[in-house]
């Protein structure tokens, strides 16, 4: 593989990747960089994806970093891109790590603000893409229907003490029927 000393750990875009890991399997722990991206990757580069990723050598460090923070100039396509055409920016993005998140929350910040029907939605917590909510995307409370009335008396959390008044009962009423027949 390489001339240089095996590393445990080794640093790609801010994560720390276990040097025992595969090459795919590793770069597939940096949030935003899905298997078929680090493929891509791996491919472009003329890596072997089975190697350790420990073997890899500074210059493939570097380079696997300035392909994953630019996909544009290493010529991937714009569909592979998981933000296309930014809002605020109008380019083609590839988010990693917190900017994931990040970016989402502003999103729906602003859909919110703009009082678009998506904001409405997540405001209350419904589903936001269209999808059915009459039978699914339940959560919290009972599902069904509520039993009301005597049909269903709550359980008393001490049974046992209730049944014991009622047992001295069952002897004394045999003994009154006793009494009168002598």
């Amino acid at each position: 593989m390489s001339t240089q000393e095996y590393r445990h750990i080794v640093r790609i875009v801010g994560n720390d990747i276990p040097g025992e890991r595969k090459m795919l399997v590793g770069l597939t722990q940096i949030k935003g960089i899905g298997y078929n991206f680090a493929t891509a990757i791996l491919d472009t580069l003329k890596i072997d994806s089975n190697a350790n990723i420990g073997h890899l050598t500074d210059e493939n460090v570097q380079a696997i970093e300035k392909l994953i923070s630019n996909p544009v100039e290493g010529n991937f396509p714009t569909w592979f891109l998981n933000r296309r055409k930014d809002i605020e920016t109008g380019n083609d993005l590839h988010l990693l790590t917190s900017d994931i998140p990040f970016t989402l929350r502003n999103d729906i910040e602003r859909e919110r603000i703009t009082a678009s029907w998506r904001g409405y939605r997540h405001l209350s917590g419904l589903k936001v893409r269209g999808q059915r909510t009459r039978t699914s995307g339940r959560k919290g409370g009972a599902v069904g229907v509520a039993k009301g009335g005597m049909a269903a008396p709550a359980k008393k959390s001490s049974d046992a003490p209730a049944a014991a008044p009622a047992a001295e009962a069952a002897p004394a009423a045999e003994a009154a029927p006793a009494e009168k027949k002598e």
